[in-house]
């Protein structure tokens, strides 16, 4: 199975000069772990995560105060729609993180998870014998 079959192509774009309140609101009504911060003026693509904001909070910041992309991972890890899940998990685990953007064509087309992944190796609830 590849990228494109298990990623999420509804996407959760914010800019950089969103602040941690808005992106975690943002990111909660669409029910997403992760935000792709598009920051022409440093470079491109970044990825906020639920994890970069917890860290945020767990150190006394202010979320009303502290912008996306002073939070953002800036070193992204891309993932091709070609790839194969095993490819993509093998990534995750390597760089210790639970999300990929998948970039088609240089842009943005979606983002794989490690829920995406085991939801895709795992037998759905419904098939998992009593």
């Amino acid at each position: 199975m590849l990228v494109r079959d298990a990623m999420s192509t509804v996407v959760l774009t914010i800019g950089p000069a969103h602040t941690l309140r808005q992106a975690a609101a943002l990111m909660s009504a669409r029910r997403v772990g992760a935000a792709i911060v598009l920051d022409p003026d440093a470079g491109g693509i970044g990825i906020l995560t639920e994890r970069d904001i917890l860290n945020s909070l767990g150190l006394g910041q202010n979320p009303d105060a502290e912008p996306a992309h002073g939070h953002t991972t800036g070193d992204v890890v891309f993932a091709a729609p070609t790839w194969t899940l095993e490819e993509a998990a093998r990534a995750m685990a390597h760089g210790g993180f639970r999300h990929l953007v998948v970039l088609d064509g240089g842009e943005p087309a979606g983002i794989v998870s490690v829920r995406d992944i085991i939801r895709c190796w795992a037998p759905a609830r419904s098939q998992i014998p009593a």
